[in-house]
């Protein structure tokens, strides 16, 4: 079991034992019933002394995240989980075995197989609503009439004629780039995780809204970053409170959503977005813009994004057009300057040798043609599921319970009373076939939250009534509402 340490921080050395084994047990990568290594044992592993060991187990035990019996050692929850079936193989020694993973709450919460009847924890848009008839017969002529998109590598930048329709497609926004500054990934999350594995070392300073998307939070860390998270108010990231931490902790990378963000829906205000990218040129640090939702605005167009003012190389902008066009395809854009680029480029390079080009080319007639008028519809389609899913819980949310209505993107940010106990309303809620994102998962270090995250898209708006009609009733039942009072809509 590997854990990076940093003996010159002023967090004590158990306490970073501590914080790392909870991000491993909250994210299951150590389940339930799991023997933990022996004091001594991870004592010598991680070079510090039994005594350090023994409080960081202590500290993980007083938050019931392990339980630990004299002569039997720790175990993750209950021990009793873990009895051997009869018959069944003993795999207890691959613990023993190091990895290099703190935590893997994408992997925990998104898993795409389990399925539900009202599935609101995924930001995803319902099948029906995406082009997939039309990438589909795109896919069967090219393959047909093209066979070298099969028989041949594409380049490692992605395909030329992709890049330039990404390219006008940025500029339209106001991004002045051209196809040499694009690099194709396969999606937004590998473009994150090429930005942090080329950049990103052990101990540098990334910066993250609090809360984040959950994705780029694995990724930083799983480099063994100290990754910093910021407050946000209506306007955003609080800009003031980086600022004072970047003079104690330099940035080496800050990583931000700043329109329609996930999961809270809120925007970045331009005035803001021009003191982060002061900020970034004065401490010579990178600004990785992740931008998944800016097409979708449901009233005005959103402020143009940070890369849009960048002059001088500092912002690093991620465009995926998986969920608006074809998650199965895997389809984004990294647009960078400069050497960043080129080691952006070298990094893709010996991750996978490039993008699939059959899909690159599939997907390239839709983007350059229809793409513009999918999205008007798209955005209609989606303003109607907001417009429902507000007006539910307007109607039927217990009064303590709050939210943030976002002018754009596919989520609701939900805060609820500190004394609903969030793991026992997603057992409840699981048991009605409702599901939605604990906050929690969106913070880095494990840090409670009272919030959910619900996405009003991937359903039909029957059954997105429906579903939070359903969540709405466990949460009174949760604060012992007998009966919940209909409210007069205010939308």
């Amino acid at each position: 079991m590997h854990i990076d340490l940093s003996r010159n921080s002023s967090v004590k050395l158990y306490l970073q034992i501590a914080k790392t084994l909870a991000d491993r047990i909250q994210s299951g990568l150590l389940p339930q019933g799991t023997k933990l290594p022996s004091v001594r044992h991870l004592s010598s592993l991680l070079a510090v002394s039994p005594v350090t060991v023994s409080k960081a187990y202590a500290e993980l035990e007083s938050i019931h995240l392990v339980t630990c019996t004299q002569g039997k050692g720790c175990y993750v929850a209950e021990p009793s989980v873990a009895v051997q079936r009869e018959g069944a193989q003993d795999l207890s020694w691959q613990m023993s075995l190091i990895d290099y993973l703190p935590r893997a709450q994408l992997w925990r919460n998104f898993n795409h197989s389990r399925q539900f009847p009202y599935s609101f924890h995924i930001a995803a848009i319902q099948p029906e609503l995406l082009p997939t008839r039309e990438i589909i017969a795109d896919t069967q002529r090219l393959s047909s009439g093209n066979p070298d998109a099969m028989a041949a590598y594409g380049t490692f930048e992605g395909d030329l004629a992709l890049r330039e329709v990404f390219a006008d497609h940025l500029n339209e926004r106001g991004i002045c780039t051209v196809a040499e500054q694009l690099l194709v990934t396969s999606g937004a999350q590998q473009g994150i995780d090429l930005v942090a594995r080329t950049f990103v070392g052990s101990g540098d300073v990334v910066y993250m809204e609090a809360p984040t998307y959950t994705g780029a939070i694995d990724v930083f860390t799983s480099r063994g970053a100290k990754v910093i998270m910021i407050p946000m108010d209506e306007q955003g990231m609080r800009i003031d409170i980086l600022t004072r931490l970047c003079d104690t902790h330099p940035p080496k990378l800050i990583y931000t959503i700043p329109t329609f963000h996930n999961p809270t829906g809120v925007t970045l205000t331009m005035a803001r977005r021009t003191q982060l990218l002061d900020l970034a040129q004065s401490y010579h640090c990178l600004i990785v813009e992740d931008d998944p939702f800016s097409d979708l605005y449901y009233k005005t167009k959103p402020p143009l994004s940070i890369k849009a003012h960048d002059q001088s190389g500092h912002v690093i902008y991620i465009k995926s057009f998986s969920k608006t066009v074809a998650p199965g395809c895997r389809i984004a854009c990294v647009a960078a300057t400069g050497s960043v680029m080129d080691r952006l480029v070298a990094a893709k390079s010996t991750t996978d040798l490039g993008s699939p080009l059959l899909t690159q080319k599939a997907l390239l007639p839709f983007i350059k043609n229809r793409l513009d008028q999918h999205l008007v519809r798209l955005r209609e389609q989606m303003r109607d599921r907001l417009t429902v899913a507000l007006y539910t819980l307007q109607r039927y949310a217990p009064p303590e319970v709050s939210w943030y209505a976002p002018e754009g993107g596919l989520n609701v940010w939900i805060k609820l009373p500190p004394n609903v106990d969030i793991p026992e309303l997603e057992r409840l809620a699981d048991r009605e076939g409702v599901s939605f994102l604990p906050g929690a998962v969106c913070y880095a270090g494990g840090m409670d939250s009272n919030h959910i995250r619900i996405s009003f898209s991937y359903a039909d708006k029957e059954t997105l009534k429906t579903g939070l009609h359903k969540l709405c009733r466990l949460l009174g039942e949760l604060l012992d509402h007998s009966v919940i009072v209909e409210r007069k809509p205010i939308l």
